[in-house]
């Protein structure tokens, strides 16, 4: 058997998950969590020494398939760059996927307790993902609109998500620089519209106000701001060097 044929054979697998955790989305089926155990989990993890090793196995078993081995996601997919992302951060959205206060059934099959574990694992692959080197060459907006949403960027954005987009660790507000276009737009809407349940307040009150060509303009120019931790040319993760990088997971909608 070749090295690529597990790869191959995860795709009926992930199509099964997909459409089984989709179907319990559509009929009102969650795992019953606890008001705050979310802040739980996230403060515990917070405090855990990581062990990237198992970080990286983690990663592999729950992660590579939709995010591939760089953690570059897949532009125009509505799969994200996770790589590089603050620890802090992915350990915030981990623990908020697993209470149901984001709404994407692959994540919360993916991000439970059975596939994941528990807080150690969190703090775990979390420290490996934000190890990893960005992606030089993410999916762009539309260049016409920078200067504009530069504007709108420092005026509304940057004291949050920083100058650069460099987000916060502290406060755990995502790095959002070198993010893909697509990802970014569906992220905006969904906080919007309250279907990603985790939005802050202040955030939704400003973006409810935007028009389609701001919000055009300020996601443009957010995806076009440069992370310092850029992969070199030509890079690839030894960690998963034998990894299938010709298949791509199915679009999100």
């Amino acid at each position: 058997m070749s090295r690529k044929a597990p790869n191959r054979l995860l795709q009926p697998w992930l199509k099964g998950a997909i459409g089984l955790c989709s179907g319990l989305s559509l009929i009102g089926f969650s795992l019953p969590v606890a008001a705050d155990h979310h802040l739980v989990e996230f403060d515990e993890a917070i405090k855990l020494k990581p062990d990237v090793e198992n970080g990286k196995r983690l990663f592999k078993a729950n992660c590579i398939t939709c995010h591939g081995p760089e953690g570059w996601g897949v532009p125009g997919s509505g799969y994200p760059q996770i790589a590089g992302q603050i620890n802090t951060v992915i350990i915030k959205q981990l623990a908020d996927f697993r209470a149901g206060n984001r709404d994407n059934p692959i994540m919360r099959a993916f991000s439970s307790t059975r596939s994941l574990g528990g807080p150690q694992e969190i703090a775990d692959v979390a420290a490996y993902v934000a190890s990893m080197p960005m992606t030089p060459n993410n999916e762009q907006g539309f260049s016409l609109h920078l200067e504009e949403g530069k504007a709108i960027y420092d005026k509304l954005c940057a004291d949050c998500h920083g100058k650069e987009g460099e987000g916060n660790e502290k406060d755990h507000i995502p790095l959002i620089q070198g993010q893909h276009y697509s990802y970014l737009a569906r992220q905006f809407n969904w906080i919007r519209n309250g279907r990603r349940r985790n939005g802050d307040e202040k955030m939704i009150k400003q973006i409810k106000g935007f028009t389609p060509p701001e919000q055009v303009a300020v996601l443009s120019y957010v995806a076009s701001l440069k992370p310092k931790n850029v992969a070199p040319p030509g890079w690839r993760n030894n960690d998963f060097r034998n990894f299938d990088r010709s298949w791509r997971p199915n679009k999100i909608n």
